[in-house]
């Protein structure tokens, strides 16, 4: 056999290897991501990307005077959600500082889990909390974030009512309206100092509660805190009236019947109406009616302002209970006077009429 010439022996070696690389080089996958896109993948997340639609970055909620010092909270949220929550401004010096180093990293975990201002104050640290959830709630509003699991049916209103004086400090109330119907109510200012600091930790959770039961500002005064309680839904009643009418049907829930419940609802019922009376002065002082009206006939009747100190405060408690009921039973102002509050009594009438002069009736 003829032996091969190394020179034809080489060429055809270095033809072979030739042929080896350009056949890997055709068979490797595309690894870049202009030809993983031309292959019809979508390209891999960058890390740490936002989630898409929902409110992004911080928000820091408004700094809350305590009696302590002030507490202010910072969100950080992404996609609508909180992510993370801290302290900017807490409590310090003295004993604050043990108290703020314990319950603060409490609160932050609970306003991420919660997803809300409705978290549980932290025991020992009642104010801290109350003042931690004030700000938190501001910082959610600013966002314009829901409260209270808002994700479901309807979109969800956060309402503050008016400040109402008492006689032993200011009440005023926030509530959460969702469908029609109150889903929390809170107060973001009560009495406090001395006895009303136990008196206020006793009633206002119980009003709260009756305040969601409701549905309405028609709830039970606390025993013990009748002040309080009547401050209390004063500013709730304002805060019902500040509602898209729509909703507003839901104010007289529980206290009009079946026909104040299907107002607004498409079945033909007459609107359910709130109506404020004048101010009338009287010897003892202002007297201020309001009346809900439903079907042309009055469902509830409440007076907002009264003569109160000394004397008056013991007419008053016994005569305006009375008118209310005389107003609904009469379903005008032709009512009698009640006996020994005669211009307690001339007062609600004249504000009880000026309050129908408004509903036409």
């Amino acid at each position: 056999m003829r032996k091969s010439h190394p020179v034809r022996r080489a060429v055809l070696a270095g033809a072979a290897t030739v042929s080896g690389i350009v056949l890997l080089l055709s068979l490797k996958p595309a690894s870049d991501p202009g030809s993983a896109q031309a292959a019809g993948q979508a390209p891999p997340a960058a890390a740490g990307q936002a989630p898409q639609g929902g409110v992004n970055g911080a928000v820091t909620g408004d700094a809350v005077q305590t009696q302590y010092g002030p507490v202010q909270v910072r969100l950080t949220m992404s996609g609508g959600k909180i992510t993370q929550a801290e302290t900017v401004q807490a409590p310090k010096g003295g004993r604050s500082d043990q108290i703020t180093a314990s319950s603060v990293p409490r609160l932050n975990q609970a306003a991420v889990a919660a997803q809300s201002a409705d978290i549980d104050a932290v025991s020992g640290a009642t104010y801290t909390s109350a003042g931690y959830k004030k700000s938190l709630q501001s910082a959610l509003d600013k966002a314009k974030v829901s409260s209270g699991g808002a994700q479901s049916s309807g979109n969800a209103q956060t309402l503050t009512g008016d400040v109402a004086q008492t006689q032993y400090g200011p009440v005023q109330v926030r509530i959460t309206v969702a469908g029609g119907k109150i889903t929390k109510a809170e107060a973001v200012q009560a009495p406090k100092g001395g006895r009303s600091d136990q008196i206020t930790s006793t009633s206002v959770p119980r009003l709260n509660q009756a305040a969601v039961a409701a549905g309405s500002a028609e709830i039970d005064a606390v025993s013990g805190a009748t002040y309080t309680s009547a401050g209390y839904k004063k500013s709730l009643q304002s805060a019902l009236d500040k509602a898209p009418a729509g909703g507003g049907s839901s104010q007289a829930a529980g206290s009009g019947g079946g026909s104040s419940q299907a107002a607004g609802s498409g079945g033909g019922q007459a609107q359910t109406q709130t109506l404020t009376g004048s101010v009338a002065q009287t010897q003892y002082g202002p007297v201020q009616v309001r009346i809900t009206v439903a079907g042309g006939k009055i469902t509830k009747a409440e007076a907002v302002q009264a003569p109160k100190g000394g004397r008056s405060d013991q007419i008053t408690s016994t005569s305006v209970p009375r008118l209310n009921q005389a107003a609904v039973a009469a379903g005008n102002a032709q009512i009698d006077a009640v006996s020994g509050a005669t211009y307690t009594s001339a007062g609600y009438k004249q504000s009880l009429q000026s309050a129908l002069d408004q509903a036409g009736g």
